[in-house]
């Protein structure tokens, strides 16, 4: 029987996290009223200033992007270094706006999503290489006493900060409510046109916002920080629990949020306290937090899915475009031939690195379907990866299965779970079923796969693979790379992609089209929207299952760290990348994945570590901003103005690009159908 002052103790301590979770969703808050935008950056970009703290407070040194400054010799005293480290994350956030969100600022929610996601690689990369990966620790700001709350002896340090994001949602209600810069942000939020014809500058507005909004982050990561430590991955982290703060409060309302955070921060220490109890079952001790998180998500959005929100904007900027594919027989046997010389000649590492860029290329195929084609914002593809790879070590290892049937029961697991992700999907989309999504995938990462009840210490090995007699095993003696493996993974993208190019170019593949330009519009002309859904990510989700199970073969074992959350949000960026709308996209950012090919490459001639996911990160914000048809939608526009030029009439033959000439990227869901469906 756990007692009163038992649980008023825990849900003290509880406090604390609610704080860091009332400190991240006020900074979310903001950026959305300002700019309608949910920056899942926003806990790295608060980390920062943390880091900075924790800087000063070691050696006094203040640690730059590149480089760094002396401001004191010796530890920086507490209230500079504090005040120093939250007016650095300020600097950060309103730098962050000018350089990366204004430009986006009116596009789609896809490209909100990514490019507050390759914002999010990108700083969470560069504090890698600057503060390293381990976990450091932080000091209290509020030191370590204790005091006496209804009678129970309690922490006080909690308490301190539970007080002060009270002050701050005070401070950030009286802004909003009555300074007329708080007003126009409100009305913002609302109708950003009528805000303009008031006379107020949206990019002013959207200044202020993020500059303080980042400042009360990195102030809630502090107090955060010296509870369970500061880390890239811990600060990754919170951004879900801030999310789903910030849908409690129907993205409104400060007080809300100021509550709802508390309360879910005192019901998870109260939770763990549970789970210390011999009675509570060993496989839900792990991740159950997160767990809690998801269902309150899911709860939210389904509920109040189609109430939360909508913002009045200026313009709008077009999808990445999307082009029905044809199979082309002589390109097609070209690149098999040249992907199989390439196979054949290398050996050790550089063919499985080769060999995992095929596998990554199916992976992000995925991404293409759900993300390109259907236009819904799915964090979760390698997470439905993972589920499959580890469902193919338990056939694998524990029946008398074969291969390739324990593939494709793996796969139609993964499916199964594209099913269960879809349901979400049918009601709501763009950020908010991208919040959904990342929330599952951090459920199956920490419940799941990082679950020592379910996944042990050593890993999930993965029994041989034998067919007619050929070992497809991925090493036998010193050979790393066997080849019968890699042929194996080819004929595999090869099938994939002939499947996808069959789909997409039927009624199913106009009709995701049809869904991506406009759901209501695909409705009124005929198409079944939820099932269209259903199909989309069940297809998605088995063509990522198939890349999980050969990356489970490759490696041997599957483990937590494969199929992370932070893997996943890169793999995302990268489809982005190489091009999301196309499959040429998919196999051009398979070659850019790290463990890829490209990479090996240039980690062998150059060693750059660290650096290439920082690299990458900015390259995504570049191309996010410039050029949204990712690197094989750029080189397939200038092969097809090269050609109109070359062999076009006479009339066409000046014509600029599609692009150029401002065309829609995606007609609506009536020309889409009536152009023919086979």
């Amino acid at each position: 029987m756990i007692s009163v002052d038992t649980l008023l103790q825990f849900a003290v301590l509880g406090l604390g996290l609610g704080a860091t979770y009332v400190a991240v969703a006020s900074g979310l808050l903001l950026m959305y009223r300002a700019t309608g935008i949910v920056n899942f950056a926003q806990s790295v970009m608060g980390a920062w200033g943390a880091y900075v703290f924790v800087g000063l407070r070691s050696d006094g040194t203040l640690v730059l992007p590149i480089g760094s400054v002396r401001i004191t010799e010796g530890p920086t005293p507490l209230l500079p270094a504090v005040v120093i480290g939250l007016v650095y994350a300020m600097v950060l956030g309103v730098a962050c706006y000018w350089l990366v969100f204004r430009p986006v600022r009116h596009a789609p929610e896809l490209a909100h999503v990514v490019i507050s996601v390759a914002l999010m690689l990108t700083l969470a990369a560069l504090a890698t290489i600057r503060f390293g990966s381990a976990q450091l620790p932080v000091e209290s700001v509020f030191g370590s006493d204790r005091t006496n709350l209804f009678g129970v002896d309690v922490s006080s340090r909690e308490l301190w900060m539970a007080g002060s994001v009270v002050v701050i949602a005070v401070v950030m209600w009286a802004y909003l409510r009555f300074t007329r810069s708080g007003a126009a942000t409100r009305a913002s939020a609302e109708n950003e046109r009528a805000v303009v014809l008031m006379g107020f500058s949206p990019n002013l507005l959207a200044t202020i916002a993020l500059g303080f909004g980042t400042g009360v982050s990195a102030l809630g990561i502090i107090f955060g920080g010296s509870l369970s430590g500061l880390s890239v991955e811990n600060s990754l982290a919170w951004i879900v629990p801030a999310t789903a703060v910030l849908l409690m409060a129907r993205m409104r309302s400060v007080f809300v949020v100021l509550v709802a955070g508390l309360a879910l921060g005192a019901f998870q220490s109260s939770i763990y306290l549970l789970t210390a109890k011999p009675w509570w079952p060993q496989w839900a001790q792990s991740g159950i937090e997160y767990v809690l998180f998801f269902a309150i998500v899911i709860a939210i959005l389904l509920v109040l899915g189609r109430r939360l929100p909508s913002r009045g904007s200026i313009q709008t900027v077009k999808l990445p475009d999307v082009t029905i594919p044809r199979f082309r027989p002589v390109p097609a046997a070209l690149l098999v031939a040249g992907a199989l010389l390439v196979l054949v000649v290398t050996d050790g590492g550089d063919r499985f690195a080769f060999t995992m860029s095929l596998i990554f290329a199916t992976l992000f195929l995925s991404f293409v379907i759900v993300v390109g084609y259907l236009g819904q914002v799915s964090l979760a593809q390698l997470a439905v990866a993972g589920t499959a790879a580890f469902t193919l070590s338990k056939l694998t290892m524990n029946t008398g299965l074969g291969f390739p049937l324990t593939v494709l029961l793996s796969a139609t697991v993964a499916t199964v779970l594209g099913v269960l992700v879809a349901i979400p999907a049918i009601r709501i989309r763009g950020s908010q079923l991208a919040i959904v999504t990342l929330a599952g995938a951090l459920v199956l990462e920490r419940f799941v796969f990082g679950n020592v009840a379910l996944t042990p210490l050593q890993g999930n090995v993965v029994g041989a693979a034998n067919v007619l007699g050929i070992n497809l095993a991925v090493s036998e003696g010193r050979d790393v790379a066997r080849l019968p493996f890699a042929l194996m993974v080819l004929a595999t993208l090869v099938l994939v992609v002939l499947l996808f190019i069959r789909i997409a170019s039927g009624s199913t593949g106009r009709a995701f089209l049809a869904v991506r330009a406009n759901e209501r519009s695909a409705a009124s002309s005929g198409v079944d929207v939820r099932s269209t859904k259903l199909i989309g990510f069940g297809l998605a989700a088995f063509v990522a299952g198939l890349a999980g199970t050969m990356i489970a073969m490759a490696q041997g074992q599957v483990s937590e760290a494969s199929f992370s959350v932070q893997h996943g949000l890169t793999f995302l960026a990268i489809a982005y990348l190489g091009g999301i709308s196309s499959p040429g996209g998919a196999i051009v950012a398979g070659f850019l994945a790290p463990a890829g090919f490209i990479y090996t490459l240039t980690q062998e001639w150059l060693s750059i570590g660290d650096y290439y996911a920082l690299i990458s990160g900015i390259a995504l914000i570049i191309t996010a901003i410039a050029n949204p048809v990712g690197i094989a939608g750029t080189t397939g526009h200038q092969i097809s103005w090269a050609r109109q030029r070359l062999v076009g009439d006479r009339q066409d033959r000046s014509a600029p690009p599609p692009e150029d000439r401002g065309e829609p990227a995606t007609p609506d869901a009536a020309k889409v159908l009536s152009e023919g469906v086979r």
